[in-house]
């Protein structure tokens, strides 16, 4: 399938999907399927850097809609409303169960997004509704008096933005060819500790008012996204070719086949443990800081900011370096390894530090690991994609890998400590642990080298 994809659309699949310019000029069916062919072509085979500056813009301001709660504000409003001995339990509950509707909502509305027919595109409409409806969510969690509000708010946030974020990722296999892929995911790949630093500062700059920490990167973020969304030459569906909805079908939108496909099963079962190493880290450290490294309360949104300054600077020249390499040498896997490695040993740094410069050093050797992973995976993984007719519905169920974790994380995370007399380092070696074994679940896939 990857070398299907490299050479262009089958006749069929051309048919099925209309590039923008043949179904706005009205072009007959031949004229279309070789317009749809064109973005794989020799002739027209890579995309420019207008394009990847728009779309890297949008793809940070969607992370920057999930980090910047994740990472402070909601860890700090659940703290507001039951103090520190309860936020545990009830964070756990807010992100536990807003992450299982993200594991249903990504490959949802992933399927939506290739069914759609609509004359604004395949993925234009979902990105838009997505945005307005993760908004008012986050708006709900901000005004929340009680944690069962926001627990609704949080919900109804993550279903819509994870419906921005299916129909996001669906644009890379949508217009970016094989051989700009690893570029074009080491620059997503910095997207996201941009954005965490954007976020992190942001919260910082609106610290005076819980409102603004809440809704200021949510306008700032909101901006991009739609900047996009008008700028896209969508992928246009053709009513006639739209497929038959059925509830095998539907089930199906939950589900790839291990057995069919197992490449694609190793690589979910990679993402998983490194984003369950990554999700500990994230949901815990604001409690990590206050507890074993004994910071203030009104330091840690600071303290979170340069903890997250720290890794990126060194996510983004690790992820940009590690995708060109990846393109050049034509191998994933290696690159997958070793960066899952450095994670976990990062993590081990962390749990073991005993003051907020050992955190800070532990964050940097982190964004190493963390940079050529999220620019690379994400190039092997659109490789190993069962069916690029289906790519945001494949996608989708891959991304469950990415939210499964962050259920999971905070459910075991309070009996971890637990069993570890409450030492948030013990939580962290355990998070280290997760990532080593993500590095070596990559190794048995066969399609990618």
């Amino acid at each position: 399938m990857r070398d299907l994809f490299r050479l262009g659309f089958s006749l069929s699949a051309a048919h099925r999907y209309l590039s923008p310019r043949a179904t706005l000029d009205g072009l007959k069916y031949g004229t279309e399927a070789k317009a749809a062919l064109e973005p794989e072509s020799p002739a027209a085979d890579r995309v420019g850097w207008g394009f990847i500056s728009r779309y890297a813009l949008a793809y940070m301001s969607t992370s920057l809609l999930f980090v910047a709660p994740l990472l402070v504000t909601l860890p700090l409003k659940v703290n507001a409303l039951v103090g520190i001995e309860q936020a545990p339990n009830s964070l756990a509950l807010v992100a536990g169960i807003g992450a299982l509707l993200a594991m249903v909502g990504n490959p949802f509305f992933g399927r939506m997004s290739d069914r759609t027919t609509s004359r604004l595109g395949m993925r234009r409409p979902w990105m838009v509704t997505g945005l307005v409806g993760g908004s008012l969510g986050i708006l709900i969690v901000a005004l929340a008096p009680s944690i069962p509000v926001v627990l609704a708010g949080w919900c109804m946030a993550q279903l819509s933005f994870n419906a921005l974020l299916a129909t996001m990722v669906a644009v890379l296999p949508d217009q970016v060819p094989s051989v700009q892929r690893g570029l074009v995911s080491g620059v997503l790949g910095v997207c996201l500790p941009v954005a965490s630093v954007c976020g992190t500062f942001l919260v910082k700059l609106f610290s005076g008012s819980l409102l603004a920490m809440f809704l200021g990167p949510c306008a700032i973020g909101g901006f991009f996204v739609l900047l996009f969304a008008v700028t896209l030459h969508d992928r246009r569906l053709a009513r006639a070719e739209k497929p038959a909805w059925s509830l095998r079908e539907f089930a199906s939108t939950f589900y790839v086949s291990p057995r069919q496909n197992p490449d694609f099963a190793w690589a979910f079962a990679s993402r998983f443990m490194f984003v369950l190493a990554y999700a500990f880290l994230v949901s815990y450290q604001a409690y990590y800081l206050l507890d074993k490294i004994g910071s203030a309360q009104a330091e840690v949104p600071q303290q979170i900011f340069l903890g997250t300054l720290a890794q990126s600077a060194f996510t983004v020249a690790a992820s940009i370096i590690g995708g060109r390499l990846s393109d050049r040498t034509g191998r994933r896997k290696v690159f997958v390894l070793t960066a899952s490695i450095v994670y976990g040993l990062a993590l081990f740094v962390i749990a073991s530090a005993s003051s907020f410069n050992g955190f800070l050093v532990g964050m940097a050797i982190g964004g190493l690991g963390f940079g050529v992973y999220v620019a690379v995976d994400l190039a092997l993984v659109v490789d190993v994609l069962p069916d690029n007719n289906s790519a945001a519905k494949d996608l989708g169920v891959f991304n469950i890998a990415a939210a499964i974790p962050f259920s999971i994380a905070p459910a075991i995370a309070p009996v971890i400590l637990a069993i570890g007399g409450g030492s948030y380092g013990v939580l962290y070696a355990v998070a280290g642990f997760c990532a080593i074994i993500g590095a070596f679940a990559v190794l048995p896939a066969k399609r990618v080298r």
